[in-house]
Protein backbone atom coordinates (compact mmCIF):
# COMPACT_ATOMS: atom_id res chain seq x y z
CA UNK A 1 0.00 0.00 0.00
CA UNK A 2 1.44 3.39 -0.58
CA UNK A 3 0.70 6.03 2.02
CA UNK A 4 -0.15 9.41 1.72
CA UNK A 5 3.76 10.52 2.53
CA UNK A 6 4.82 8.99 -0.57
CA UNK A 7 1.99 11.07 -2.58
CA UNK A 8 3.30 14.22 -1.46
CA UNK A 9 7.03 13.46 -2.10
CA UNK A 10 5.89 12.94 -5.59
CA UNK A 11 4.43 15.93 -6.27
CA UNK A 12 7.36 17.99 -4.19
CA UNK A 13 9.33 16.56 -6.87
CA UNK A 14 7.12 17.71 -9.61
CA UNK A 15 7.31 20.80 -8.37
CA UNK A 16 11.00 20.65 -8.78
CA UNK A 17 10.97 20.14 -12.12
CA UNK A 18 8.20 22.80 -12.93
CA UNK A 19 9.33 26.05 -14.25
CA UNK A 20 8.40 29.12 -11.26
CA UNK A 21 5.34 31.00 -11.65
CA UNK A 22 3.15 28.35 -12.85
CA UNK A 23 0.07 26.68 -12.44
CA UNK A 24 -0.26 22.27 -13.14
CA UNK A 25 -3.85 20.92 -13.67
CA UNK A 26 -3.98 17.16 -13.47
CA UNK A 27 -7.62 15.35 -13.96
CA UNK A 28 -8.57 11.88 -12.91
CA UNK A 29 -11.34 12.17 -16.01
CA UNK A 30 -14.71 10.83 -16.54
CA UNK A 31 -16.14 7.23 -17.05
CA UNK A 32 -16.46 6.88 -21.00
CA UNK A 33 -20.14 6.07 -22.13
CA UNK A 34 -20.49 2.29 -23.58
CA UNK A 35 -23.68 2.65 -25.17
CA UNK A 36 -27.32 3.84 -24.48
CA UNK A 37 -27.02 4.71 -20.42
CA UNK A 38 -23.77 2.57 -19.72
CA UNK A 39 -20.84 3.45 -19.19
CA UNK A 40 -17.05 1.76 -19.41
CA UNK A 41 -15.48 0.81 -16.00
CA UNK A 42 -13.68 4.57 -14.98
CA UNK A 43 -10.26 4.11 -14.44
CA UNK A 44 -8.57 7.35 -13.13
CA UNK A 45 -5.64 9.10 -15.46
CA UNK A 46 -2.71 7.42 -14.27
CA UNK A 47 -0.40 10.63 -13.94
CA UNK A 48 -3.00 12.28 -11.59
CA UNK A 49 -3.50 8.60 -9.88
CA UNK A 50 0.22 8.69 -9.03
CA UNK A 51 0.23 12.24 -7.54
CA UNK A 52 -3.13 11.60 -5.53
CA UNK A 53 -4.06 8.26 -5.00
CA UNK A 54 -7.01 9.07 -5.62
CA UNK A 55 -9.39 6.86 -7.90
CA UNK A 56 -12.58 8.91 -8.27
CA UNK A 57 -13.41 10.63 -11.38
CA UNK A 58 -14.06 14.60 -12.37
CA UNK A 59 -11.13 15.04 -9.27
CA UNK A 60 -8.53 17.39 -9.95
CA UNK A 61 -5.30 18.15 -8.73
CA UNK A 62 -4.11 21.63 -9.28
CA UNK A 63 -0.46 22.60 -8.20
CA UNK A 64 0.94 26.37 -8.07
CA UNK A 65 4.18 27.59 -7.93
CA UNK A 66 4.72 30.98 -7.71
CA UNK A 67 7.61 32.94 -6.42
CA UNK A 68 8.81 29.67 -5.15
CA UNK A 69 6.41 28.85 -3.27
CA UNK A 70 4.27 26.03 -3.61
CA UNK A 71 0.82 25.40 -3.07
CA UNK A 72 -1.27 22.03 -3.68
CA UNK A 73 -5.06 21.64 -4.06
CA UNK A 74 -7.34 18.91 -4.14
CA UNK A 75 -11.53 18.95 -5.70
CA UNK A 76 -13.88 16.63 -5.61
CA UNK A 77 -17.23 16.08 -6.04
CA UNK A 78 -19.16 17.09 -3.06
CA UNK A 79 -21.21 14.44 -1.32
CA UNK A 80 -24.77 13.40 -2.35
CA UNK A 81 -26.84 10.76 -0.92
CA UNK A 82 -29.11 10.84 -3.96
CA UNK A 83 -26.74 10.07 -6.24
CA UNK A 84 -24.83 8.05 -3.88
CA UNK A 85 -27.90 5.71 -4.30
CA UNK A 86 -26.99 5.14 -7.75
CA UNK A 87 -23.62 5.26 -8.27
CA UNK A 88 -21.87 4.68 -5.21
CA UNK A 89 -20.18 5.79 -2.23
CA UNK A 90 -18.42 9.66 -2.57
CA UNK A 91 -15.02 10.26 -0.85
CA UNK A 92 -15.39 13.03 1.78
CA UNK A 93 -12.95 15.78 1.69
CA UNK A 94 -11.23 14.67 4.84
CA UNK A 95 -10.91 11.31 3.35
CA UNK A 96 -9.99 12.76 0.18
CA UNK A 97 -7.25 14.29 2.50
CA UNK A 98 -5.64 11.64 4.15
CA UNK A 99 -5.50 9.39 1.26
CA UNK A 100 -3.23 12.09 -0.95
CA UNK A 101 -2.02 13.90 1.50
CA UNK A 102 -3.29 17.46 0.37
CA UNK A 103 -4.23 19.90 3.23
CA UNK A 104 -6.55 21.72 0.58
CA UNK A 105 -9.08 19.94 -0.60
CA UNK A 106 -12.42 21.44 -1.83
CA UNK A 107 -15.56 20.44 -3.54
CA UNK A 108 -15.37 20.23 -7.69
CA UNK A 109 -17.83 23.43 -8.07
CA UNK A 110 -15.43 25.66 -6.63
CA UNK A 111 -12.22 24.74 -8.82
CA UNK A 112 -13.83 27.33 -11.46
CA UNK A 113 -13.71 30.51 -9.42
CA UNK A 114 -10.05 29.29 -7.95
CA UNK A 115 -9.04 29.66 -11.89
CA UNK A 116 -10.76 32.95 -12.74
CA UNK A 117 -8.21 34.27 -9.57
CA UNK A 118 -5.33 33.50 -12.15
CA UNK A 119 -7.42 35.65 -15.05
CA UNK A 120 -9.21 38.60 -13.13
CA UNK A 121 -7.39 41.53 -12.94
CA UNK A 122 -9.62 42.84 -10.08
CA UNK A 123 -8.71 39.22 -8.12
CA UNK A 124 -4.96 38.36 -9.46
CA UNK A 125 -3.40 36.87 -6.68
CA UNK A 126 -0.88 35.75 -8.92
CA UNK A 127 0.40 38.33 -11.56
CA UNK A 128 3.23 36.91 -12.72
CA UNK A 129 1.85 33.65 -13.54
CA UNK A 130 1.57 32.60 -17.47
CA UNK A 131 2.28 28.95 -17.77
CA UNK A 132 0.07 26.05 -17.46
CA UNK A 133 0.82 22.35 -17.04
CA UNK A 134 -1.44 20.01 -18.80
CA UNK A 135 -1.80 16.46 -19.26
CA UNK A 136 -2.02 16.49 -23.14
CA UNK A 137 -2.20 12.74 -24.03
CA UNK A 138 -4.36 12.59 -26.76
CA UNK A 139 -8.37 11.62 -26.22
CA UNK A 140 -7.86 11.94 -22.35
CA UNK A 141 -11.38 13.41 -21.59
CA UNK A 142 -11.95 15.81 -18.38
CA UNK A 143 -16.14 16.01 -19.75
CA UNK A 144 -18.47 14.03 -21.98
CA UNK A 145 -17.13 16.33 -24.87
CA UNK A 146 -14.02 17.79 -23.68
CA UNK A 147 -10.64 16.55 -23.50
CA UNK A 148 -7.00 18.29 -22.13
CA UNK A 149 -6.25 19.39 -25.67
CA UNK A 150 -9.41 21.13 -25.96
CA UNK A 151 -8.98 22.88 -22.72
CA UNK A 152 -5.89 23.74 -23.58
CA UNK A 153 -6.63 25.64 -26.21
CA UNK A 154 -9.27 27.31 -24.76
CA UNK A 155 -6.78 28.71 -22.09
CA UNK A 156 -4.71 30.01 -25.09
CA UNK A 157 -7.39 31.53 -26.81
CA UNK A 158 -9.35 33.22 -24.09
CA UNK A 159 -6.55 34.03 -21.87
CA UNK A 160 -3.37 34.47 -23.46
CA UNK A 161 -1.00 31.93 -21.98
CA UNK A 162 1.41 29.19 -22.32
CA UNK A 163 0.44 25.72 -22.31
CA UNK A 164 3.35 23.09 -21.78
CA UNK A 165 2.52 19.30 -21.53
CA UNK A 166 3.20 17.42 -18.43
CA UNK A 167 3.19 13.89 -19.24
CA UNK A 168 6.82 13.72 -19.53
CA UNK A 169 7.62 15.49 -16.49
CA UNK A 170 5.74 13.08 -14.19
CA UNK A 171 6.35 9.65 -16.23
CA UNK A 172 9.81 10.51 -15.73
CA UNK A 173 9.40 10.55 -12.18
CA UNK A 174 7.50 6.95 -12.76
CA UNK A 175 9.80 5.28 -14.46
CA UNK A 176 11.59 5.06 -11.36
CA UNK A 177 9.83 2.73 -8.42
CA UNK A 178 9.74 2.98 -5.13
CA UNK A 179 10.16 0.31 -2.81
CA UNK A 180 6.59 0.65 -2.09
CA UNK A 181 5.70 0.19 -5.67
CA UNK A 182 7.59 -2.69 -6.44
CA UNK A 183 6.10 -4.44 -3.03
CA UNK A 184 2.80 -4.17 -5.25
CA UNK A 185 4.35 -4.79 -8.44
CA UNK A 186 5.39 -8.37 -6.74
CA UNK A 187 1.83 -8.88 -5.30
CA UNK A 188 0.39 -8.77 -9.00
CA UNK A 189 3.23 -11.34 -10.02
CA UNK A 190 1.87 -13.63 -7.43
CA UNK A 191 -1.86 -13.53 -7.78
CA UNK A 192 -0.74 -13.72 -11.49
CA UNK A 193 1.26 -17.06 -10.34
CA UNK A 194 -1.93 -18.25 -8.45
CA UNK A 195 -4.08 -17.88 -11.75
CA UNK A 196 -1.76 -19.78 -13.71
CA UNK A 197 -1.31 -22.61 -11.41
CA UNK A 198 -5.39 -22.35 -11.37
CA UNK A 199 -4.97 -22.53 -15.07
CA UNK A 200 -2.43 -25.48 -15.31
CA UNK A 201 -4.83 -27.70 -13.98
CA UNK A 202 -7.83 -26.96 -16.49
CA UNK A 203 -5.25 -27.83 -18.97
CA UNK A 204 -6.03 -30.74 -21.55
CA UNK A 205 -7.22 -31.45 -25.34
CA UNK A 206 -10.66 -30.50 -25.80
CA UNK A 207 -10.87 -27.47 -23.51
CA UNK A 208 -11.60 -23.79 -25.10
CA UNK A 209 -9.09 -21.47 -24.49
CA UNK A 210 -11.28 -19.27 -22.80
CA UNK A 211 -12.01 -22.49 -20.53
CA UNK A 212 -8.17 -21.78 -19.64
CA UNK A 213 -8.65 -18.03 -19.61
CA UNK A 214 -11.77 -17.80 -17.47
CA UNK A 215 -9.85 -20.37 -15.13
CA UNK A 216 -6.93 -18.36 -14.72
CA UNK A 217 -9.70 -14.55 -14.26
CA UNK A 218 -11.35 -16.53 -11.74
CA UNK A 219 -8.20 -16.98 -9.09
CA UNK A 220 -7.39 -13.79 -9.95
CA UNK A 221 -10.50 -11.95 -8.87
CA UNK A 222 -10.85 -14.15 -5.76
CA UNK A 223 -7.35 -12.90 -4.59
CA UNK A 224 -8.26 -9.94 -2.48
CA UNK A 225 -7.89 -6.51 -4.38
CA UNK A 226 -6.71 -7.70 -7.72
CA UNK A 227 -8.03 -7.04 -11.09
CA UNK A 228 -6.75 -7.87 -14.29
CA UNK A 229 -3.80 -6.01 -15.78
CA UNK A 230 -4.74 -6.03 -19.46
CA UNK A 231 -7.28 -8.59 -21.59
CA UNK A 232 -6.08 -11.93 -21.16
CA UNK A 233 -4.44 -13.83 -24.10
CA UNK A 234 -4.51 -17.57 -24.08
CA UNK A 235 -3.53 -19.43 -27.54
CA UNK A 236 -2.97 -22.69 -28.12
CA UNK A 237 -1.43 -24.16 -30.87
CA UNK A 238 -0.99 -21.87 -34.38
CA UNK A 239 -3.10 -19.64 -32.41
CA UNK A 240 0.19 -18.89 -30.38
CA UNK A 241 2.09 -17.17 -33.55
CA UNK A 242 -0.55 -14.55 -33.77
CA UNK A 243 1.17 -11.81 -31.02
CA UNK A 244 -2.56 -10.55 -29.51
CA UNK A 245 -4.59 -13.24 -30.87
CA UNK A 246 -7.62 -12.21 -29.76
CA UNK A 247 -10.71 -14.19 -29.71
CA UNK A 248 -9.88 -17.30 -27.55
CA UNK A 249 -12.82 -19.43 -29.08
CA UNK A 250 -10.87 -22.30 -30.63
CA UNK A 251 -10.74 -25.87 -28.52
CA UNK A 252 -7.13 -27.23 -27.45
CA UNK A 253 -5.76 -29.45 -29.55
CA UNK A 254 -4.20 -32.91 -28.58
CA UNK A 255 -0.63 -32.45 -28.09
CA UNK A 256 -1.07 -28.43 -28.17
CA UNK A 257 1.44 -26.00 -26.68
CA UNK A 258 -0.76 -23.38 -24.90
CA UNK A 259 0.49 -19.75 -24.56
CA UNK A 260 -0.81 -17.76 -21.83
CA UNK A 261 0.18 -13.94 -21.93
CA UNK A 262 -1.45 -12.55 -18.51
CA UNK A 263 -1.61 -10.99 -15.57
CA UNK A 264 -3.05 -9.69 -12.78
CA UNK A 265 -2.88 -6.14 -10.81
CA UNK A 266 -2.43 -4.85 -7.80
CA UNK A 267 -3.98 -0.58 -6.86
CA UNK A 268 -3.48 -0.47 -10.77
CA UNK A 269 0.53 -1.54 -10.96
CA UNK A 270 0.27 -4.33 -13.47
CA UNK A 271 2.14 -7.96 -13.43
CA UNK A 272 2.58 -8.59 -17.24
CA UNK A 273 3.44 -13.00 -17.97
CA UNK A 274 3.98 -15.59 -20.40
CA UNK A 275 4.42 -18.77 -20.05
CA UNK A 276 3.89 -22.06 -22.74
CA UNK A 277 2.72 -25.33 -21.48
CA UNK A 278 2.30 -28.60 -23.35
CA UNK A 279 -1.17 -30.23 -23.29
CA UNK A 280 -0.57 -33.64 -22.28
CA UNK A 281 2.57 -32.53 -19.98
CA UNK A 282 5.17 -33.57 -21.91
CA UNK A 283 7.12 -31.82 -24.24
CA UNK A 284 7.83 -33.45 -27.54
CA UNK A 285 11.18 -32.67 -29.14
CA UNK A 286 10.61 -29.67 -31.28
CA UNK A 287 8.61 -28.32 -28.86
CA UNK A 288 11.47 -28.65 -26.50
CA UNK A 289 13.99 -27.81 -28.74
CA UNK A 290 12.10 -24.24 -29.67
CA UNK A 291 10.84 -24.14 -26.19
CA UNK A 292 14.67 -24.48 -24.50
CA UNK A 293 15.91 -22.16 -26.94
CA UNK A 294 13.79 -19.27 -25.78
CA UNK A 295 14.15 -20.45 -22.37
CA UNK A 296 18.37 -20.00 -22.31
CA UNK A 297 17.74 -16.42 -24.29
CA UNK A 298 15.16 -15.43 -21.49
CA UNK A 299 17.90 -15.93 -18.36
CA UNK A 300 20.90 -15.06 -20.37
CA UNK A 301 18.68 -11.65 -21.57
CA UNK A 302 17.90 -10.65 -18.40
CA UNK A 303 21.25 -11.04 -17.17
CA UNK A 304 22.60 -8.54 -19.49
CA UNK A 305 19.55 -6.06 -18.30
CA UNK A 306 21.41 -3.81 -16.14
CA UNK A 307 22.27 0.18 -15.74
CA UNK A 308 23.46 2.22 -18.48
CA UNK A 309 22.20 -0.35 -21.33
CA UNK A 310 19.17 0.59 -23.52
CA UNK A 311 15.72 -1.83 -24.39
CA UNK A 312 17.35 -1.27 -27.87
CA UNK A 313 20.59 -2.98 -27.07
CA UNK A 314 18.66 -5.41 -25.10
CA UNK A 315 16.38 -6.05 -27.99
CA UNK A 316 19.69 -6.52 -30.19
CA UNK A 317 21.07 -8.82 -28.25
CA UNK A 318 17.74 -11.35 -28.21
CA UNK A 319 17.61 -10.93 -31.40
CA UNK A 320 21.22 -11.65 -32.16
CA UNK A 321 20.88 -15.07 -29.28
CA UNK A 322 17.88 -16.46 -31.04
CA UNK A 323 19.24 -16.18 -34.62
CA UNK A 324 22.43 -17.67 -33.38
CA UNK A 325 20.94 -20.74 -31.46
CA UNK A 326 17.93 -21.21 -34.40
CA UNK A 327 20.45 -21.62 -36.83
CA UNK A 328 22.83 -24.24 -34.76
CA UNK A 329 19.79 -25.95 -33.96
CA UNK A 330 18.67 -26.43 -37.40
CA UNK A 331 15.60 -24.36 -37.22
CA UNK A 332 16.82 -21.86 -39.63
CA UNK A 333 19.29 -21.74 -42.53
CA UNK A 334 20.93 -18.33 -41.41
CA UNK A 335 20.61 -16.00 -38.93
CA UNK A 336 19.28 -13.04 -41.54
CA UNK A 337 15.71 -15.34 -41.28
CA UNK A 338 14.86 -14.72 -37.87
CA UNK A 339 12.79 -12.12 -38.03
CA UNK A 340 10.32 -14.54 -40.18
CA UNK A 341 10.29 -16.31 -36.13
CA UNK A 342 11.02 -13.61 -33.80
CA UNK A 343 8.90 -10.36 -34.73
CA UNK A 344 8.23 -8.34 -31.78
CA UNK A 345 10.23 -6.31 -29.29
CA UNK A 346 11.79 -8.21 -26.12
CA UNK A 347 11.03 -5.59 -23.41
CA UNK A 348 8.94 -2.73 -22.43
CA UNK A 349 8.59 -0.61 -19.30
CA UNK A 350 6.30 -1.64 -16.58
CA UNK A 351 4.40 -0.13 -13.55
CA UNK A 352 0.64 1.61 -13.27
CA UNK A 353 0.32 0.63 -16.85
CA UNK A 354 1.39 -2.70 -18.68
CA UNK A 355 3.29 -0.56 -20.87
CA UNK A 356 4.17 2.28 -18.77
CA UNK A 357 6.52 5.82 -19.36
CA UNK A 358 10.10 4.94 -21.15
CA UNK A 359 11.37 5.12 -23.82
CA UNK A 360 13.75 1.93 -25.81
CA UNK A 361 16.16 4.53 -26.61
CA UNK A 362 16.88 5.30 -23.17
CA UNK A 363 19.87 3.99 -20.54
CA UNK A 364 18.22 1.86 -17.90
CA UNK A 365 18.59 3.38 -13.78
CA UNK A 366 17.78 1.36 -10.84
CA UNK A 367 14.55 1.46 -10.08
CA UNK A 368 13.20 0.47 -13.37
CA UNK A 369 11.12 -2.68 -14.03
CA UNK A 370 11.09 -3.79 -17.14
CA UNK A 371 9.51 -7.38 -18.97
CA UNK A 372 11.74 -10.03 -20.54
CA UNK A 373 9.69 -11.88 -23.01
CA UNK A 374 11.42 -13.50 -25.74
CA UNK A 375 9.63 -15.82 -28.33
CA UNK A 376 9.85 -17.87 -31.29
CA UNK A 377 6.94 -18.15 -33.59
CA UNK A 378 6.96 -21.19 -35.92
CA UNK A 379 3.91 -21.09 -37.47
CA UNK A 380 4.02 -23.96 -39.96
CA UNK A 381 4.83 -26.25 -37.25
CA UNK A 382 1.97 -25.23 -35.09
CA UNK A 383 4.24 -24.00 -32.17
CA UNK A 384 4.17 -20.55 -30.70
CA UNK A 385 6.63 -19.95 -27.86
CA UNK A 386 6.67 -16.76 -25.23
CA UNK A 387 8.13 -17.22 -21.86
CA UNK A 388 7.93 -13.71 -20.27
CA UNK A 389 9.35 -12.22 -16.79
CA UNK A 390 9.66 -8.85 -15.22
CA UNK A 391 12.95 -7.75 -13.68
CA UNK A 392 13.67 -5.37 -11.74
CA UNK A 393 16.77 -3.00 -12.27
CA UNK A 394 19.44 -2.62 -9.31
CA UNK A 395 22.60 -0.77 -8.32
CA UNK A 396 24.26 -4.83 -9.23
CA UNK A 397 22.45 -5.65 -12.69
CA UNK A 398 18.77 -6.93 -12.43
CA UNK A 399 16.56 -9.09 -10.52
CA UNK A 400 13.68 -11.42 -12.27
CA UNK A 401 10.58 -10.31 -9.57
CA UNK A 402 8.98 -13.53 -11.48
CA UNK A 403 11.24 -16.10 -10.78
CA UNK A 404 8.55 -18.06 -8.78
CA UNK A 405 6.61 -19.06 -11.77
CA UNK A 406 7.39 -22.29 -13.10
CA UNK A 407 9.49 -22.26 -16.45
CA UNK A 408 11.85 -25.27 -16.49
CA UNK A 409 10.81 -27.78 -19.00
CA UNK A 410 11.28 -30.30 -15.40
CA UNK A 411 9.38 -28.22 -13.61
CA UNK A 412 6.37 -27.87 -15.88
CA UNK A 413 6.21 -31.81 -16.95
CA UNK A 414 6.22 -32.02 -13.23
CA UNK A 415 3.50 -29.83 -12.11
CA UNK A 416 1.43 -31.17 -15.25
CA UNK A 417 1.75 -34.41 -13.68
CA UNK A 418 0.46 -34.17 -10.32
CA UNK A 419 -2.93 -32.81 -11.86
Amino acid sequence: MIDKEEYTLRRNKLFNLLDDNSVTILFSGVGRKRSGDENYDFIPNKNFYYLTGIEQENSILLLIKNDGEKQSYLFVDEKDEKIEKWIGYKLTLKEARDISGVDNVAVRTTFDGKMLAFFDSNKQTHEKISKFYLDLEPELKIAESKSTQTYAKELERQHKVQVLDVNGLVGGLRKIKSEAEIELIREAIETTNLGLKHAMLELKAGKYEYNLRNAFEFAVFEDQDSELAFASIVAAGENATILHYPSQKDKVGKGDLVLFDVGAAKNYYAADISRTYPENGKFNDIQKKIYQIVLNCNKQTAKFMRPGVTLFEVNEFAKEFLAAECVEKGLLSNKADIGRVYYHSVSHFLGLDTHDCGAKDEKLVPGNVVTCEPGLYFKDLGIGVRIEDDVLITEEGSEVLSESILKEVNDIEKMLRSR
